[in-house]
């Protein structure tokens, strides 16, 4: 790791992130982690324990002057996404972020960096160790694996936290202050199916999508991104439809909450319409290149002749229901919010497909800020997939949060937003899946409110945390404690 990123501003964070990104900490497997941030607190003689799940909670006093302010729980996410190129070497449970500095912006070397929601948490690591800055009684709270169930939040019995406010530092617009979010659910369709010898005479392809962009299935779903598994799908039912193509694997994209970026599959042909086959689908990549070329100018369909066909692939009805139901499911923004402008309502991210050996699986992301559109959406999908045979599961289903027009805590920040930068914050609810709505279930009366750096590219190897912002994002926390409402 670059010495660089430890000698940038704000030096209390990027210390505090720089030694954060130095333990491994994908979801569900955060026992690392989890030590290093009790071993943290412990050092600073700080209350510090964990709660059933294994959050990590520490508490510190007020500093001098600011007993009789309001308590507030600090709280941010232990877990990162993992995410790589598809050329880069790179063990997430073993190793740390390789960060390095690019102009305005600290990246990771091909692969995620963990600014999401690694600054935050860094953020209230360099708070808890300071000495100099002023503030109330804080409970930090570290929650486990925010990226792929929410357990954490989900799984924070009420009664532990005593703090009357709530700093949720997990979004990604140093311009916005978020007061609300989407919830979601899972969606998984999977079936079996009974493999079939591939006819004679017959040549075998790998066709990799490769060069999207991916990113957050929440906050860039609007975007107009290329989804690796539908452009997949397009190529195979154009290859069945016109020349008995036969789908032999699949492997498809990686999280849920990450758009796919890549895609691979193994298929069969026969012989007689090879030349024909390849002429067809360099058209429709075409065609998709020319749809997408504003928003994925880096897309690259590669079509690569094995030495021989596959051994199985599957059978011909099987596949004819598949990649219509693949057709049929919804990706992308489903509906936009009549309450807030410009903000996502209701969305899916068909995130990975996995096909091969007699089994296949699809897993989707559904995310709406209304609940009742949520279940909507979710059961669209499960029509489309029903209807050619599959199982389908809803799970993981977790609450949005509403909006509070009358938060006390808003009232403040507004005001030091307006008079650090010369102009007024954007107050907006956002479409990622916060932990406040979830927070709030057991915390029914605590006010809360979410603002962070400005990172781009969340959720994907293009990951960026932006250095000016960050200094921006410092000194609007500092000033936000020393002036927190009395009880």
């Amino acid at each position: 790791m670059s010495q660089e990123i430890r000698n940038l501003e704000p030096k209390v964070l990027w210390n505090k992130f720089a030694d954060l990104n130095a333990v491994p900490r994908p979801s569900k497997k955060e026992e690392r982690v989890i030590e290093f941030m009790k071993d943290f607190g412990n050092n600073l003689g700080l209350e510090t324990f964990e709660d059933d799940i294994r959050n990590v909670i520490i508490r510190k006093p007020a500093t001098p002057g600011m007993e009789n302010r309001k308590a507030i729980v600090m709280q941010g996410h232990l877990d990162m996404v993992h995410q790589k190129n598809g050329d880069t070497i790179f063990d997430f449970d073993t190793q740390g972020i390789d960060m390095y500095v690019d102009a305005d912006w600290v990246r990771a070397r091909g692969t995620t960096l963990g600014a999401d929601n690694g600054l935050g948490v860094a953020a209230i690591m360099a708070i808890l160790e300071s000495t100099d800055i002023a503030h109330p009684a804080i409970e930090a709270l570290f929650t486990i694996d925010e990226e792929t169930g929410m357990t954490g939040a989900l799984n924070l019995k009420g009664g532990i936290l005593q703090g009357q406010i709530l700093l949720n530092l997990d979004t990604e617009e140093d311009d916005e202050i978020d007061i609300g979010c989407a919830g979601g659910i899972d969606v998984t369709a999977s079936a079996e199916y009974d493999e079939e010898e591939t006819p004679e005479a017959s040549v075998g392809y790998k066709i990799t999508v490769k060069g999207l962009k991916g990113g957050h299935s929440g906050m860039d779903i609007h975007k107009g991104l290329g989804n690796a598994n539908k452009i997949m799908n397009r190529l195979l039912f154009d290859g069945f439809d016109n020349f008995g193509l036969q789908i032999s694997q699949i492997q498809g994209g990686s999280l849920r909450n990450a758009i796919p970026r890549e895609s691979v599959a193994t298929v069969a042909i026969a012989e007689v319409y090879d030349e024909a086959f390849v002429f067809d689908m360099q058209q429709v990549v075409n065609d998709i290149k020319t749809e997408l070329k504003s928003t994925e100018p880096n897309l690259e369909v590669v079509f690569e002749k094995l030495d021989a066909a596959p051994v199985k692939v599957m059978p011909s009805i099987a596949q004819f229901y598949f990649v219509r139901a693949m057709y049929a499911a919804h990706n992308g923004v489903y509906s936009m919010s009549a309450d807030f402008d410009n903000l996502v309502e209701t969305s899916n991210n068909i995130a990975k497909v996995v096909l091969g050996d007699g089994n296949l699986s699809v897993q989707c992301l559904t995310r709406s800020s209304v609940e009742t559109a949520k279940f909507d959406l979710a059961n669209s999908l499960r029509s489309a997939f029903e209807l050619m045979g599959c199982e389908v599961e809803l799970s993981g289903s977790y609450p949005g949060w509403t909006p509070n027009s009358e938060s006390e805590i808003m009232d403040v920040l507004v005001p030091i937003y307006e008079k650090q930068n010369g102009v007024k914050p954007r107050v907006v609810a956002c479409h990622a899946g916060l932990e406040c709505g979830i927070l709030g279930t057991n915390y029914p009366g605590m006010d809360m409110i979410s603002f962070g750096p400005t990172i781009h590219g969340a959720h994907s190897p293009d990951e960026r945390a932006s250095i000016s912002s960050s200094q921006k994002f410092w000194k609007f926390l500092v000033e936000i404690l020393a002036n927190i409402p009395v009880k």
